[in-house]
């Protein structure tokens, strides 16, 4: 509990003044730094054919961000199929297949990282170097970038009036929701590189590989027969781990992530990399009250998703060291004893939390009960959220909450004096149905065709395995419950799919209910107006979120893991 207080501490300490600097990037104010960044920004602009005061309209902007993600897919896809003829291969990887090349790009490119692969193994240096890394560093700050056009969009647009003169009606007007490139270049050279540069410094010191040279040999102590070297490959690891982590990735280096010794080798270096993992979104929401000029609503934003974080950490340690199934010494299997179970349930939650994905343990050893807030954690995809589409996911369920609170109380639907309507409900609509549709229909298929699901568990244990792995790649956290076959045809195209599902339109949708509301009349706010920023709604949209939650996914969540605890009653009775 002591580290989990200190982990929250610094989290706040260095997550205000981050939120604060990262506002004044994304608002594109002049600033001391521009000396250094515009020798390099310019040249990129002039490049892209744009201005980093070049308005878009909520369209231009969604395309903008589709047509970088085309072309990223379709770069490293080719780098992946073809990485034994190209260069920094010193341990000479073959080539990808087709399909397994497919989801990799795919969950990368969507910010996932979820992983049918061993990446000591199965990609080059030049792969890790510039497909993994390169879509690491980039696609966390387009979901950055998303975030910011949006609440440009509900305050009515990045040219908007003083609330006092916004009479006017704005209905045939193009909003400005932001140049898109600008915001993505600005982010990536001005906050998320630098602090890139500093974490993988940090675990360098600690010990994380940091190399160009190929797999060190070492001579085993106790030699067996045949072998008489044992190859430990190596490479530049620090790097990839930093932008891991602070970027809301997850995908490690090697197979067993950060629950190996090479990527993870220190307590402190443990710690660093927790601390990592929520660092950026929570900077993302201290951003909010400088960027939007609403102190009161990042604080409310704030508060609600502490609460929750609050809540689901608790339940995770409680799980890990205060259930009945702790009593079980087989639960150590698969967590590392230099860490321990705390320490490994306090990163399970805050890695799904987030949308990052890396693990200190195999999941498939967490107790069952923790492995359940961990879906939990997912299918909610806003306590903290990535870095940018947490925030989106958390307007989605704050406009819910809106509309449903203004239907109770009997006032008209409005969010900053703005009418929620028709239009923006069916969008919403469209985006609560469409997760469990998606989770639910690829789970039932998978489970009902033995031959495709590859479990190692076909009990309760077996269907929380193949839930898991739908609602990581859904929620694009990327991590897994192990235990399943995964590296095959139906696995690496049906993942690839819920992948691009769950991130798109979870994005886009957003944005466009924004730019929706910001063409609207804005209506002064008075005595009748519905206060979204006071305590008692926060706890309303909580309430919303978990019933929400529960009422689509009890059933999966009461035939996975719940039964799978309660059918390890009996046996820990004996």
């Amino acid at each position: 509990m002591s580290e989990y207080l200190l982990f929250l501490a610094l989290l706040i300490a260095l997550g205000w003044p981050l939120g604060r600097y990262l506002a004044a990037v994304m608002r594109g104010a002049p600033m001391r730094s521009d000396i250094l960044f515009n020798w390099i920004e310019r040249p990129l602009y002039a490049l892209l054919g744009t201005r980093s005061d070049q308005g878009m309209s909520w369209r231009s902007y969604a395309a903008a961000f589709l047509v970088s993600n085309l072309f990223l897919a379709l770069v490293v896809w080719v780098i992946f199929m073809t990485q034994a003829w190209l260069p920094f291969n010193p341990d000479h990887v073959p080539n990808m297949s087709w399909d397994l090349a497919l989801h990799t790009m795919v969950s990368f490119l969507t910010n996932t990282n979820q992983q049918h692969y061993s990446g000591q193994a199965q990609l080059s240096y030049f792969s890790q170097m510039t497909g993994i890394v390169g879509l690491q560093v980039a696609t966390p700050i387009m979901g950055l970038a998303l975030a910011a056009a949006t609440l440009r969009g509900l305050f009515g647009g990045r040219q908007a009036k003083a609330p006092s003169d916004d009479t006017a009606d704005t209905t045939a007007a193009t909003i400005d929701v932001g140049n898109y490139w600008a915001d993505v270049i600005r982010a990536a050279l001005r906050f998320v590189l630098p602090l890139c540069l500093v974490w993988s410094t940090l675990l360098t010191w600690q010990g994380v590989p940091a190399t160009l040279n190929g797999a060190a040999i070492a001579a085993p102590m106790d030699m067996p027969a045949a072998m008489t070297e044992q190859k430990i490959p190596v490479g530049p690891v620090a790097p990839m781990v930093a932008i891991k982590q602070l970027g809301s990735n997850g995908g490690g280096w090697y197979g067993p992530n950060s629950a190996t010794p090479l990527e993870n080798p220190t307590p402190l270096s443990n710690f660093l990399e927790m601390l990592g993992i929520t660092l950026i979104p929570v900077a993302v929401i201290f951003m909010i009250s400088p960027f939007t000029g609403r102190r009161r609503f990042g604080a409310m934003v704030f508060g609600t998703m502490l609460t929750l974080s609050v809540i689901s950490s608790g339940l995770a340690l409680w799980s890990e060291s205060g259930s009945d199934t702790t009593a079980d010494i087989a639960l150590m299997e698969g967590k590392e004893v230099r860490l321990g179970a705390d320490a490994s349930a306090l990163w399970a939650a805050a890695t799904t939390q987030v949308n990052n994905g890396s693990v200190n343990m195999m999941m498939d050893s967490a107790a069952p009960l923790t492995g359940m807030v961990a879906m939990v954690n997912m299918l909610i995809n806003a306590i903290w959220g990535g870095i940018g589409c947490g925030l989106q996911q958390f307007i989605v369920y704050l406009l819910l909450s809106v509309f449903l609170a203004g239907l109770m109380t009997g006032r008209t639907p409005e969010l900053f004096g703005r009418k929620i309507e028709g239009p923006e409900v069916k969008l919403l609509g469209i985006l609560v149905l469409w997760q469990p549709l998606v989770i639910l229909a690829f789970t039932a298929v998978t489970l009902s065709i033995p031959a495709l699901t590859g479990n190692s568990n076909p009990g309760f244990h077996g269907i929380s395995q193949v839930f898991y792995e739908y609602v990581s790649a859904f929620a694009n956290n990327g991590s897994g419950f192990e235990g399943l076959g995964d590296a095959t045809p139906w696995w690496n195209v049906t993942c690839a799919v819920v992948l691009a599902a769950g991130r798109y339109p979870a994005l886009i949708i957003p944005l466009a209910i924004a730019a929706m509301l910001a063409r609207k009349r804005r209506a002064a706010e008075g005595p009748g107006t519905l206060q979204i920023e006071t305590p008692t709604f926060a706890l309303t949209l909580i309430g919303i979120v978990i019933i929400l939650t529960l009422l689509q996914f009890m059933p999966v969540l009461v035939l996975g893991p719940v039964a799978d605890h309660l059918s390890l009653m009996p046996l820990l009775a004996r």
